[in-house]
């Protein structure tokens, strides 16, 4: 028997149909070893040694202490036992450096008395596996080396950095090579988006119609001088950059008006310039991990994480019926645009099928990128020619989406230009004061498609109506002037970033690899360094203050530049060009100065001058500072020195950019407008408060606790506004919960309340969601919450998020639902859980039925059945 061992069950699966009965394909389940993640996972032998923390002998070479993981532990006693059965070992782990290293891992660990080998492949199908086999190697130590620099260099930035955020800002904090940096960009983009000015500039548009056919011109000149576009602006002061004054005219609204109303006046206008010119528009190369994961954020909606997740399993394997099962697309982290001769040939021969062989035009693409590794391919269809309609019935809606993209960006990359038609009219006109006015009008027409066929969307065609030189516009002229008026429009602030476009900001900077952007992204969001605002990410407070300290006192080490730089070690040290002890600990030590000062040195040096970090807002009229500093739990504004009125919580959804002094001192207002009180609780005759806090609205009774008295709080609706709640509003949220009356049955209270997931009712242990409604829990009586508690959980009362309409040809209704574990899409007889990456409220009908037909199809995990308890022997009686 001869054993070849993967990472994945998906992947054994796939690769043990291609190979005989001869061969068992087994999986390792990823990394088996890795350096300690705790105190109890240090091997005795070392636990006294002084690095014995960082779990690499720093003394000594660097050499790492590896242990076998928990979860791989009996799956390593299932290879070792396997092992000794075999004729032959064969690790054919993925191809990158991470590969490499389980595979090496793997090794260290079976330590096989068989022959092994190692194969590496850029696809899963039989073609790709035989070939593979047929050409074994060994393993590649250099590879090894790069991912073992890695890992360590990780884990010395880790280890060292993380204690001092815990001394200097809050326990159980993280720093991390790269996701420290991520955190910086997105924090420096908030800082841009603060101190942005806007500037408001205005424009005029003219509706014009000739032959029927509509079209729009804008001014773009007053006497020669072009008006003012947002291009010429300032971003930090809101006027216009430099000597542009002199060279543009700023219309502000007044202005705009003016010239519209001349405009309109002074008729006819007359045809000046008339340009036309042949263009041009290139496909992109095929798909690299960034630039996949760009697109089907854009395309489908999906988290890079997410679209990993569906990448891996259209690599893995998918069975197409027929016994058949075959990876559908190539290793899909990559950094390479380069495809296979293979791939050439097919995209070549479905190309002229399809569209003929104008549309064709062969192109091997070139990687610009000085960090994409080894001899990868871009990602890409393992067969072009299974279209994405011929393998629709055998994927789920996420993965034909994401099949059909990689698709697509194949074919396009080996299509013809598309060719355009690009057409410029200049109208000749008098505004105010006899101004000379130039309007103009853009057209642009598709005049072939090339590539266009296959990606639809790319291109925005404007036809504009024959004009020629000469002709005019007015009344009794060649063209109508339907309408003239001013247009207002602000610079706008730079984007925050999207996942998708952090991971190419990375990529652009080379800080990372294929295999580290998704997790990147994800890790900065699981330490609530960052945070979803709608779709895009900002800093929270926390992500603000760890980036201030750690960029104060450890600039280098979060620096793009600095951070790149260890890139570009690490795949020299994958070349064989440089040695990897030397590299770290010249990182460590600060030997010879080449990658900093030296990164304990430099934590030494800095350690006593740290401070525990504040967020400046900036000044009061008075002079006070105004800092946003970091609570026990949440973050609060505070000015000058604190005390009584001068601290607040910062509310929930208030982010940095728009924290101006102004509004910090609205905060304050509003805290101290709330110290005043509502009114008092005739029960207890503490003053009662309306308040926000960083999880919403709430009210409460009293201000200060006294001793170890709990102040009692409520929460409000999200929506409400704290200045607008009532004594009365206030009570009646602060008397719950509420008793119904006791259970006829149980004789127990059932009571009526808000909890953490929203209003419900409970007995005894048994609860039942309420109607988001604010009014249902204060409505629901005894005999409505008996009824409710009667049903069994599997039934309880679903919420509903949104009707989408009903099932094709039937009046069944399509439904989303709020579910116990999470939104999903239901058609009564079917349930189709909804993606993370999919918010319930934008779902469409057509989502919803993709959804509910790949549920459809997935085969019904047959009802476990549990073996009745064993029946005791009875007692033997005493004699």
């Amino acid at each position: 028997m001869k054993l070849v061992i993967v990472e994945s069950p998906a992947k054994a699966k796939t690769i043990g149909k291609f190979l005989g009965r001869d061969y068992k394909v087994v999986a390792s389940f990823g990394h088996v070893r890795d350096l300690p993640q705790s105190a109890g996972d240090i091997p005795p032998a070392y636990k006294d040694k002084p690095w014995a923390r960082l779990g690499v002998d720093v003394d000594n070479g660097f050499k790492a202490v590896y242990v076998a993981q928990k979860e791989s532990r009996k799956h390593l006693t299932e290879l070792k036992k396997l092992c000794k059965d075999a004729d032959e070992v064969v690790l054919a782990t993925d191809e990158d450096r991470e590969g490499e290293s389980i595979s090496w891992h793997l090794l260290e660990e079976l330590k096989p008395k068989v022959p092994f080998f190692r194969i590496a492949f850029h696809e899963i199908t039989k073609t790709a596996i035989d070939q593979a086999m047929a050409s074994p190697r060994g393993l590649n130590d250099q590879l090894v080396r790069a991912q073992e620099t890695r890992r360590i260099l990780d884990r010395l930035f880790g280890y060292e950095l993380s204690p001092v955020l815990w001394k200097k800002v809050r326990t159980k904090l993280s720093a991390g090579r790269v996701q420290s940096v991520a955190v910086r960009l997105v924090v420096e983009r908030e800082e841009e988006r603060r101190a942005f000015h806007t500037a408001e500039y205005w424009d005029v548009d003219a509706a014009l119609s000739a032959g029927g056919k509509p079209f729009t011109a804008t001014l773009v000149s007053l006497d020669g001088q072009r008006v003012a576009q947002g291009k010429d602006f300032d971003a930090a002061t809101g006027g216009l950059k430099g000597s542009n004054g002199d060279r543009v005219t700023w219309l502000d609204a007044a202005g705009a008006r003016a010239v519209a109303g001349a405009l309109a006046a002074n008729t006819p206008w007359r045809v000046g310039a008339v340009d036309q010119k042949e263009a041009r528009q290139r496909p992109q190369p095929p798909f690299i991990t960034s630039t996949l994961q760009q697109a089907a954020s854009s395309a489908c909606g999906f988290a890079p994480r997410r679209t990993m997740q569906v990448a891996q399993r259209l690599y893995e394997g998918v069975d197409l019926g027929g016994g058949e099962r075959e990876g559908l697309i190539t290793y899909m982290r990559t950094d390479s645009v380069v495809l296979s001769e293979k791939a050439l040939r097919e995209a070549e021969a479905m190309i002229k099928r399809l569209f003929g062989e104008r549309y064709h035009n062969r192109q091997q693409y070139t990687t610009k990128s000085k960090m994409a590794q080894e001899a990868h391919e871009a990602i890409r269809p393992t067969h072009l020619d299974k279209t994405p309609e011929q393998v629709a019935p055998y994927l789920t809606a996420e993965e034909l989406k994401l099949y059909r993209l990689i698709w697509n960006r194949t074919i396009a990359s080996q299509m013809a230009h598309a060719e355009l038609l690009k057409t410029v009219v200049d109208f000749n006109a008098t505004a105010d004061g006899g101004r000379a006015a130039v309007l103009r009008a853009n057209g642009s027409v598709v005049t072939f498609p090339g590539f266009l066929r296959v990606m639809e969307g790319l291109q925005k065609e404007t036809e504009l109506p024959p004009l020629r030189e000469g002709m005019t516009a007015g009344p009794g002229g060649d063209i109508a002037i339907e309408k003239v008026e001013p247009v207002k429009h602000e610079t706008q602030a730079p984007a925050r970033f999207t996942e998708a476009s952090l991971v190419r900001r990375l990529e652009e900077e080379g800080i990372g690899r294929p295999s580290t952007y998704a997790p990147t992204i994800s890790t900065i969001q699981a330490r609530e360094y960052v945070e979803r605002a709608g779709q895009a990410l900002a800093p929270t407070y926390l992500g603000i203050a760890v980036t201030l300290l750690l960029r104060r006192h450890f600039g280098e080490y979060v620096d793009v530049g600095f951070t790149a730089r260890m890139e570009d070690v690490l795949d020299n040290i994958a070349e064989g060009g440089q040695d990897w002890q030397a590299f770290l600990h010249d990182f460590y030590f600060g030997d010879r100065h080449d990658y900093g000062q030296g990164l304990k040195p430099q934590i030494a040096a800095q350690l006593p001058d740290i401070e525990y970090p504040v967020i400046p807002v900036g000044e009061t009229p008075d002079g006070q500072p105004l800092v946003v500093r970091l609570g026990r739990s949440v973050p609060f504004l505070q000015r000058g020195e604190g005390g009584e009125g001068n601290t607040a919580s910062i509310p929930s959804g208030l982010y940095y950019d728009e924290l101006t002094v102004e509004k910090a001192l609205e905060v304050l207002e509003n805290r101290s407008k709330s110290g005043e009180g509502l009114g008092r609780d005739p029960e207890t005759g503490l003053d009662v408060y309306a308040l926000n806090g960083s999880y919403g609205p709430y009210v409460q009774l009293g201000l200060v606790a006294e001793g170890k008295t709990k102040l009692k709080r409520a929460s409000l609706p999200k929506d409400t506004d704290v200045n607008r709640v009532t004594l009365e509003t206030a009570l009646k949220y602060l008397s719950l919960p509420r008793n119904l009356g006791a259970h006829p049955e149980k004789g127990k209270p059932v009571v009526a309340t808000i909890g953490p997931y929203g209003p419900y009712v409970g007995c005894d242990g048994e609860f039942r969601s309420l109607p988001k409604d604010p009014e249902a829990v204060f409505n629901i009586d005894l005999e409505g919450a008996l009824a409710l508690l009667a049903q069994p959980k599997g039934v309880r009362a679903k919420k509903l998020i949104k009707a989408l309409g009903v099932m094709p040809g039937t009046d069944t209704p399509v439904e989303v639902y709020e579910g116990r574990y999470g939104p999903y899409v239901t058609n009564g007889a079917v349930n189709a859980t909804l993606p993370k990456s999919s918010p319930p409220e934008q779902v469409t009908l057509e989502t919803a039925l993709e959804l509910l037909a790949a549920a459809e199809k997935k085969p019904r995990k047959a009802p476990v059945r549990r073996k009745a308890p064993a029946k005791k022997a009875a007692a033997k009686k005493k004699a």
